[in-house]
């Protein structure tokens, strides 16, 4: 017997070392679990919910935890889980806001409508074909690749505008032009044109400081136009690794804006440039604030005025705007965002920003320091500071916006053009193929 209970208490003192080591280690782990499971319940929650598709795997970038990932629900709520529910993750889906991680469902209040009649591209006319612009198109597809190398490639799909009009459009199986696809970054882009729109209507100016209540030292000199430029100099890292500030902002915060806002100053305000989506949606919680019009900013500002009716700007659990990132919209959506640049701010006879707020998002400042070099307010374009240009094959006045897996809205003033490009491209470089569209349409479009 007395055998017996010593195995007994070695074996129970074993099983306590091993559940205290498990313990442990989730709790080191926890964080990237949690990023993990709040990715795929975000991917699945939006990519059903708002996108209307069926197969949300497929925009699962590559990553050792996808195959343990346990998905279930429908955005009432989305769940993301680990086995054994750990690190369980909710997306709640609402109307006209789209997709939010929150333990439970947050108050959003009621989205408003959007009429398509603002619009020119929602019921325009599929584009007759033209063999030489179709071609251009085509390569984008990776038409000339073989069938891996084009599925690499992952275009879903582009849109070609040219002097207002709707010129090339093609889809990816499983996609069409009333399909909702993800800026990503790009919604950085369209952060901008908003900031513009209340700058336009006196509700905010570029020189605003004092931004947060808490801020009363050095940050408290923090601008709106630093944010936009991401000068703010605060400590950021936009690395999506385990306990870096945007992985946590994105799936451990409720409350982004205010996240960031709490991070201290790393830099004296603009004087360095750091790539930061945490300045963006900070921006934004400083704007819904500022407007009181809350998560039904983006739609009251702009995405109304503009038509665009796919557009869904996802909110976080605080009910802000994920400003540097949720921004979905159909590819012709995307397209009447970059026409609206190419117009410097008129839409349908009315100046809804200031006349020279494009020409000052396209001006790159000196700073000591950049990691981005070519970024203005939102908006990346073709000369860099040392006067060299970032895409030889195209006209100097060409800026874009681009998104993470291969985004891309690009517009050439000087050719009264805008080309999208919208897919899936974790692994390889859409980059070139998006270059050579242009300059195709360019040389096509005559």
């Amino acid at each position: 017997m007395r055998i017996l209970r010593r195995v007994i208490v070695v074996v129970a003192v074993l099983a306590l070392v091993l559940i205290a080591a498990f313990a442990g280690v989730y709790l080191w782990q926890q964080p990237i679990l949690l990023t993990a499971t709040g990715y795929a319940a975000h991917n699945a929650c939006a990519v059903g919910e708002v996108a209307g598709r069926d197969d949300p795997a497929t925009d699962l970038p590559p990553n050792p935890l996808v195959p343990y990932l346990q998905v279930s629900g429908a955005g009432d709520p989305t769940t993301g889980s680990l086995p054994g529910n750990l690190a369980t993750q909710h997306g709640w889906y609402a109307e006209g806001f789209g997709c939010t991680l929150a333990n439970e469902r947050p108050e959003l209040g009621a989205a408003s409508a959007i009429d398509a009649g603002a619009n020119p591209f929602t019921g325009a006319p599929t584009p007759a074909p033209d063999p030489a612009l179709d071609a251009a198109v085509g390569q984008a597809f990776g038409d000339d690749l073989s069938d891996a190398d084009a599925a690499a490639l992952g275009t879903r799909g582009v849109v070609v505008v040219k002097n207002g009009e709707l010129v090339a459009e093609r889809y990816a199986d499983g996609f069409d032009a009333e399909t909702p696809q993800l800026g990503w970054s790009m919604s950085k882009s369209v952060t901008d044109l908003l900031a513009g729109v209340l700058v336009q209507q006196g509700v905010v100016s570029l020189d605003d400081d004092h931004l947060r209540p808490e801020w009363t030292d050095e940050r408290a000199n923090i601008t709106v136009e630093q944010l936009l430029r991401m000068t703010s100099g605060l400590e950021w890292d936009e690395t999506y690794d385990l306990g870096t500030p945007i992985t946590r902002m994105l799936y451990l915060e409720p409350d982004m804006g205010a996240y960031v806002a709490s991070l201290p100053l790393a830099h004296e305000p603009g004087t360095v440039q750091l790539y930061s989506s945490g300045s963006t949606t900070l921006l934004c919680s400083v704007l819904a604030e500022r407007t009181g019009l809350g998560t039904d900013l983006p739609r009251q500002a702009l995405l109304g005025p503009l038509g665009l009716t796919s557009a869904i700007l996802e909110p976080d659990a605080a009910g802000t705007a994920v400003c540097s990132s949720y921004l979905w919209a159909t590819p012709r959506d995307w397209a009447a965002i970059g026409q609206f640049a190419l117009q410097n701010g008129e839409w349908n006879g009315e100046q809804l920003l200031p006349e020279d707020w494009m020409a000052r998002s396209l001006t790159v400042v000196d700073v000591d320091e950049t990691d981005d070099p070519g970024y203005g307010m939102g908006w990346r374009v073709n000369v860099l500071p040392d006067g060299s240009l970032r895409w030889p094959d195209l006209p100097e006045d060409t800026y874009y916006a681009s998104g993470h897996d291969g985004q891309k809205v690009i517009v050439v003033p000087s050719e009264d053009l805008v080309v999208v490009r919208l897919g899936f491209t974790p692994e390889a470089d859409e980059e070139p193929s998006v270059v050579r569209l242009v300059a195709d349409a360019i040389a096509a479009l005559g």
